[in-house]
């Protein structure tokens, strides 16, 4: 388990990383090729870290419930943030058809709810700090319906929030290192006295 807690708090700081960054430097010069395509990649880093925290917290209904609806909109959500970052960037004006804006929406909803759902079972469950957990709850969701809109500074300040949040939460689960016994057990003299 220590591995699954490093592999996600390592990847979780990448994610943050590849949000806070991006986002930071489109704030002052815009979308960019480079910037769409990190974003666009994030997702795919977050997914690790979602387990490790349900991982480090103790397991009830609704931590599960909340893990499973959040990873599984993740994945759609992140599906849609890839498509929205690198293929559509490329696309100018792209008209998309009422099927797949249906999609989009029902996919950022479903993330929406389960990051919800799971910050919840977060907060009641007090292992993670409550500062990044409040804002994994309030932040992310904003995020999520952001991401159509056009870059503005408000939207690149969000980047920034959420990632690191993601980075702060990626803290929270890195295992401490493991050390070896000092001296488990008394030594017994032997030699007299």
């Amino acid at each position: 388990m220590t591995f699954l807690l490093r592999f996600g708090a390592l990847c979780g700081a990448l994610s943050g990383l590849f949000i806070a960054l991006p986002g930071a430097v489109e704030g002052f010069v815009g979308e960019t090729t480079a910037t769409s395509l990190v974003i666009g990649v994030s997702p795919a880093l977050a997914a690790p870290l979602l387990t490790a925290l349900y991982l480090k917290q103790p397991r009830t209904t609704l931590g599960t419930v909340g893990y499973v609806v959040n990873f599984l909109g993740l994945g759609l959500f992140g599906a849609a943030a890839y498509a929205l970052n690198i293929v559509l960037f490329h696309l100018d004006q792209p008209i998309l058809a009422a099927p797949t804006k249906i999609v989009l929406t029902a996919s950022a909803l479903i993330f929406a709810v389960g990051t919800v759902l799971f910050a919840m079972s977060m907060i009641k469950a007090r292992t993670h700090p409550l500062v990044p957990v409040w804002t994994y709850a309030i932040a992310l969701p904003l995020f999520t319906f952001a991401a159509p809109l056009p870059d503005t500074p408000l939207t690149s300040a969000l980047h920034v929030v959420v990632g690191g949040t993601l980075v702060w939460l990626a803290r929270s689960v890195y295992p401490a290192a493991i050390r070896p016994a000092a001296n488990s057990s008394p030594k017994i003299n032997t030699m007299p006295a």
